[in-house]
């Protein structure tokens, strides 16, 4: 995957992030930290520890995390060190995104993590 794509993508899961409220995006070394006051939801991956892939890492439940790898290896993965605390990892680097797929993976650790006050807030800016 060439520089202009991963920058390509990079932005558009951070427009996704930008509509959670409450929601910070932090960079540190060609990473991001995505939290909700001090709880973190996430994470996108450049190159973790030097595993050569390019992922975003969220908050789930044992269940999803083992259902999601179970049922496409190809797309997620248990990414080291962070995976024992509760993520699983989309690969971004992958040929094409499924950006609904994404948006879902952070709705859901964002409500995993979130106040029950900022997912009401969420879901009524939702509605029509």
């Amino acid at each position: 995957m060439g520089e202009a794509t991963r920058v390509k993508r990079l932005e558009r899961l951070l427009e996704i992030a930008a509509e959670l409220p409450d929601l910070t995006a932090t960079e540190r070394n060609d990473h991001y930290t995505f939290k909700v006051r001090k709880k973190t939801v996430g994470y996108y991956l450049n190159d973790h520890h030097g595993d050569g892939v390019i992922g975003l890492a969220c908050k789930t439940t044992p269940e999803e995390q083992h259902e999601r790898v179970e049922a496409a290896p190809d797309r997620y993965y248990l990414p080291d060190y962070i995976a024992h605390h509760g993520f699983v990892a989309l690969r971004m680097d992958a040929r094409r995104i499924d950006w609904k797929e994404v948006r879902g993976l952070l709705t859901e650790a964002y409500r995993i993590q979130a106040p029950k006050t900022l997912v009401a807030r969420f879901d009524a800016q939702k509605r029509p």
